[in-house]
């Protein structure tokens, strides 16, 4: 278990959502994470951080597959349905996944309806020990081999802290019109030695 005061520091990360979602034996699972993430610069590689209780972990591994949704900051309500085991609400929202790729050699894939983006992740690696210790959530490492969108790349994403809760992206950070790293290059200039 993790420490209380650590817990709470550990909440102040906050994350893009996304729904992860796998199709196996013509059964479909998906369930929410801020838990995703690129790994590569060089590669489209993501990793997924999945328990190997929740019901889309074995057919993560059977498909080898997994499609990854980008939730946008009005989809709450996709958000919070999939952060349950699916047999919590009996599957009463199906209108929730719809089909996508469905071209693809290995048949379509499950995507959350009006999602940001989606991609299809075909698993190259599970992780289920770090320093040959076991983990309670074990980490997908795959390949984005196709993506696709609605339409709707501009606008803003769900996001998610445990302390905070739901949140959307907001204004920019940065002033408009300042480049800090410029700024940081012309002190960097100033320290170089004129002689060398």
């Amino acid at each position: 278990m993790i420490d209380r005061d650590l817990k709470s520091r550990l909440g102040q990360m906050t994350k893009g959502v996304e729904v992860v979602s796998a199709r196996a034996h013509g059964v479909v699972r998906a369930y929410t994470s801020h838990w995703v993430t690129q790994v590569s610069f060089e590669e489209p590689l993501v990793m997924a951080s999945v328990s190997p209780k929740h019901d889309t972990y074995p057919l993560m591994q059977a498909s080898g597959q997994f499609a990854v949704s980008v939730l946008g900051a009005d989809q709450v309500a996709e958000g919070q349905y999939f952060s349950y085991p699916g047999r919590k609400f009996r599957h009463l929202a199906d209108e929730y996944l719809v089909e996508a790729d469905g071209d693809h050699p290995n048949g379509p894939v499950d995507v959350v309806a009006d999602c940001i983006a989606w991609m299809r992740c075909e698993v190259i690696d599970i992780q289920e020990t770090i320093g040959g210790r076991p983990m309670d959530h074990h980490l997908f490492f795959a390949r984005v081999t196709s993506a696709g969108d609605f339409g709707r790349l501009k606008e803003p994403t769900l996001l998610y802290s445990s302390r905070l809760g739901w949140r959307r992206t907001g204004e920019p950070a940065r002033e408009p019109g300042v480049s800090i790293r410029d700024q940081l290059l012309a002190r960097l200039d100033a320290l170089a030695d004129p002689e060398s």
